[in-house]
């Protein structure tokens, strides 16, 4: 007999820190105990206490193609007969590398690397060597990973626990960090009147997935574009989330804006432990080893990871058409239902989309663009939305500072199954 996922979350705080090895897994913003995942296929995870939940989490975005796709798995299987890892060069890394600068224009070269939040802090590294210039703006709410210089109001975990800093961060690097308001046109650009000759790089989320979903404003895209050129500054956007997520190209397709740097993450791996960032190739051959910025890591190139990001890829894009406007209808279905209900029963809520991302907004401003916004919807309300999912076997992200995500297994008989537990839940308001 397994054991609960109450017994087995006390197990884990005798050995592991607060039970989790991520703070937003243990539920602590919205109450309650997290649930233990046995298993996944599909549209649904298999929790060890033997309940079946529908997951809007996937794996925090990079399941497109839902759990355990019998060809990313059979992949991986194969790659796994010939060795786990080498440390050193595969074919099958160029092969990876290939498509993704096939399929963004911007990116000339690409490194892969373990994490997120390796790509973003690498990024960084490699702007300021390029630049030669120390100082970095980013934008309140926002989450790049959590390396030293960029947790500085950040998004995710940090905002759900209450810490928007953390500490252990030297202050000596922090003050070269910016945190500036996401989609402020004008604030952005007076920053960098004044100081725009010592800006390293500006480095932003086009679609923020850390704050729930906040698209930004193609204005204000466009804005960081035009300043970054005036300046000389490397514009990274941070598509660790939003990347082959909100469409095949990622955000930076759907605006039409081009950065010079990008990050990507785990959906580069088919849901494994990867990231990647690349660009325009005059920055990334000052990387080392063409370069004497450093960077390095074992486990970069994992052959497992790359087989597995591979067949994603290639799935995608094979019929990218037909599986993005697909995502695209299955999300805004759900979403204004969802507001339907809400309206019926004259509940509070707003939703924001982009592709198979979304938010949802216990407000009545149907216009959630920034943090500001964001923090001032009713926290409580979510977390009272988040339990009575649970409880009818549903499963959102245990935070209203993180995005939900449809895949490609999720059916619109889902989505109906979705709709029909809030019609009761904003009944009971």
């Amino acid at each position: 007999m397994s054991l609960s996922s109450s017994n087995l979350f006390k197990d884990a705080n005798k050995f592991i820190p607060g039970g989790v090895n991520s703070p937003v897994r243990a539920f602590s913003s919205v109450g309650g105990k997290p649930i233990f995942i046995k298993s996944a296929k599909g549209a649904y995870v298999y929790s060890e206490d033997g309940n079946k939940y529908l997951d809007f989490v996937g794996s925090w975005g990079p399941m497109i193609l839902g759990h355990a796709h019998p060809d990313v798995i059979n992949a991986v299987i194969s790659a796994a007969k010939s060795g786990l890892s080498f440390g050193a060069p595969t074919k099958i890394e160029t092969e990876l590398a290939r498509l993704i600068c096939e399929i963004y224009p911007s990116i000339d070269m690409v490194r892969m690397v373990s994490s997120g939040t390796e790509a973003v802090m690498s990024a960084i590294r490699l702007a300021r060597g390029f630049t030669k210039c120390d100082k970095i703006i980013k934008f309140t709410g926002c989450y790049h990973g959590h390396s030293d210089s960029l947790l500085v109001q950040a998004g995710s975990g940090a905002l759900t626990l209450g810490k928007p800093s953390s500490a252990g961060v030297p202050s000596d690097i922090t003050k070269n960090t910016l945190s500036l308001d996401y989609n402020n046109c004008e604030q952005v650009t007076n920053v960098c009147e004044q100081i725009g000759a010592e800006i390293a790089c500006i480095i932003v989320e086009p679609v923020a997935g850390n704050m729930s979903c906040i698209p930004a404003k193609k204005e204000f895209l466009q804005t960081l574009r035009e300043l970054c050129d005036k300046y000389k500054i490397v514009l990274i956007f941070d598509e660790v989330m939003s990347g082959f997520r909100v469409s095949l190209g990622g955000a930076q397709q759907v605006y039409n804006i081009m950065p010079d740097l990008t990050t990507l993450g785990k959906i580069v791996g088919g849901g494994m432990s990867v990231g990647s960032f690349g660009g325009r190739g005059d920055i990334m051959q000052h990387i080392a080893p063409t370069g004497d910025v450093y960077q390095a890591g074992t486990l970069s190139g994992n052959p497992l990871a790359m087989s597995a990001g591979l067949t994603t890829l290639k799935i995608l894009q094979h019929d990218s058409e037909k599986i993005y406007t697909d995502l695209n209808n299955k999300t805004s279905y759900l979403l204004q239902k969802l507001q339907n209900k809400a309206d019926k029963h004259n509940i509070d809520f707003s939703t924001n989309q982009a592709g198979a991302m979304f938010g949802l907004f216990f407000s009545k401003d149907k216009n959630i663009d920034t943090f500001e916004k964001v923090n001032n919807c009713q926290q409580d309300r979510f977390n009272s939305f988040f339990n009575f999912m649970i409880e009818n076997k549903i499963y959102f992200a245990p935070s209203s500072f993180e995005a939900g995500f449809l895949s490609t297994a999720h059916t619109i008989d889902d989505c109906d199954k979705v709709i029909g537990v809030a019609d009761k839940f904003f009944k009971t308001l």
